[in-house]
């Protein structure tokens, strides 16, 4: 799908959409649980989908009550033979693989797109300790597993990604046996606590000390009534937008929230920003914008927003933790420098350092979204700001996270 987006003032307010990471979260959990859930708050992206479609399988009952809320009547029992896709989902695919662990059954755990080439050598490498049969296709999809798991001490490295440990963290309060898990070099810290909420709302106890998690064996998820947050990720491309001048506001977000993107507001403020929250609403004043330094080591889908806010900053602007997005639904750090460079702005990539050499212009060209829904996003905002039109390829990579982007950004 090509995208035409012309130079524009974008007014008016955003209701975001959920955020995937919590309902994949939510739903997975309710799956485990005795009994029936309710969720509130659902959304509709491809990677919702995609978990909705394997707890089926799983055996899970689902009966949605509106377009946003579902019930889930927990497995029973897992079937036999079984084949899950978690479509192009990461965090699906490694939830997913580490959940079915728990079982005394043979799964195999496939997807699609990127995904194919993400390796799954922490499976390979982690899982057997654990007592799981694994085998993988040198490294890559499809995964085969074989639990049941068993409850251990160990050590695990936690640099590559989050989700492992949170794949592990919902598998390992179903074992028989305790176990703790010391994490070295933790990155996205803030999802694991994510995780760890999640899991306490369907009555799983896990105890954190320093990186070292001790989760008690035996236990039962519970069925609770969970209202997923919405986005703070999605939230990004409407909030940097207000900041490049454009009257946006956002609704929907709670500034309690665990996810990691809620970050971005310390980006803004360091970029010289002033944060507005009223209630239930997200205001930005960008009249003081200047070049800024951000750690996203911890928050790396803010990448391609924080590369539109550097871009309308003048002078140089470092942004950190580059290495993170190397396995992302494309070579995130690439592909912004590529298709931001086709519209005149300069990126370096040195080593785990984004440098970006704004001046506040931007000129409209042919870009592509390298099939990744948060670079489309990026050129979307990006281009309202460009001096001629842009034209977008593969602008329906947003359907990953956020379906409605395109009606929403041409409602504005």
């Amino acid at each position: 799908m090509k995208q035409l987006i012309r130079p524009k003032v974008l007014s008016g307010n955003i209701a975001v959409p959920a955020s995937k990471s919590d309902a994949q979260r939510a739903v997975l959990c309710a799956a485990l649980a005795e009994g029936t859930s309710r969720l509130t708050g659902m959304g509709k992206s491809d990677d919702e989908q995609a978990m909705l479609r394997a707890v089926e399988q799983m055996g899970a009952e689902i009966v949605p009550i509106s377009d946003t809320i579902i019930e889930i009547t927990g497995i029973k029992s897992l079937p036999e033979g079984l084949h899950l896709s978690a479509g192009e989902s990461g965090l699906g695919l490694r939830l997913l693989t580490c959940v079915t662990s728990g079982f005394n059954r043979e799964v195999s755990l496939t997807g699609r797109g990127s995904l194919l080439a993400r390796p799954m050598n922490f499976f390979d490498t982690v899982l057997p300790r654990f007592g799981v049969q694994v085998s993988t296709n040198n490294g890559f999809l499809p995964i085969k597993v074989h639990g049941p798991l068993q409850g251990t001490d160990l050590q695990v490295d936690g640099s590559l990604s989050s989700q492992f440990i949170s794949g592990l963290l919902m598998a390992l309060p179903g074992s028989r046996k305790a176990s703790s898990l010391e994490v070295i070099d933790m990155k996205s810290g803030p999802y694991i606590q994510m995780t760890i909420h999640t899991l306490s709302q369907f009555g799983i106890v896990i105890e954190n000390e320093h990186n070292r998690f001790t989760i008690p064996g035996k236990q039962q998820y519970r069925p609770a009534h969970y209202s997923i947050e919405s986005d703070w990720s999605s939230a990004s491309y409407w909030l940097v937008a207000a900041a490049i001048g454009h009257p946006v506001s956002v609704s929907g977000l709670t500034m309690r929230s665990l996810q990691a993107d809620k970050s971005l507001l310390k980006a803004l403020i360091a970029a010289g920003c002033r944060i507005v929250a009223e209630e239930d609403l997200i205001r930005v004043d960008g009249s003081g914008l200047r070049a800024f330094e951000f750690d996203a080591t911890d928050c790396p889908d803010l990448f391609p927003a924080l590369t539109i806010l550097a871009a309308k900053c003048d002078g140089v602007s470092t942004i950190r933790g580059v290495n993170r997005l190397i396995h992302k639904e494309s070579n995130r750090g690439i592909a912004l420098q590529t298709e931001f460079g086709k519209m005149g702005l300069k990126i370096d990539l040195n080593d785990d350092l984004m440098v970006i050499y704004g001046s506040g212009k931007l000129h409209g060209t042919e870009v592509d979204s390298h099939h990744d829904h948060r670079i489309a996003m990026s050129l979307g905002i990006a281009g309202s700001i460009a001096n001629g039109d842009t034209i977008l390829t593969n602008a329906d990579a947003v359907s990953k996270s956020y379906p409605d982007f395109w009606e929403h950004f041409n409602s504005l």
